[in-house]
């Protein structure tokens, strides 16, 4: 039971590592970061490479 527990945390930080990642960057903000942050929820780690790769979308 507790390895099952343990695993399933392991899981859980892996899975909410990208979105905390971008949540803590400086890199965006507002809207833009909003969508990246849906973007991690629904594609998960293909849109946090994404984000390291092309954020910010917009220079100003």
């Amino acid at each position: 039971m507790l390895e099952v527990l343990l695993i399933l945390g392991i899981i859980f930080v892996v899975w909410v590592f990208p979105i905390y990642s971008i949540y803590a960057s400086d890199r965006t903000q507002g809207g833009e970061k909003a969508a990246w942050i849906l973007a991690c929820l629904f594609i998960s780690w293909f849109a946090w490479v994404f984000y390291l790769l092309l954020a910010p979308l917009k220079k100003d």
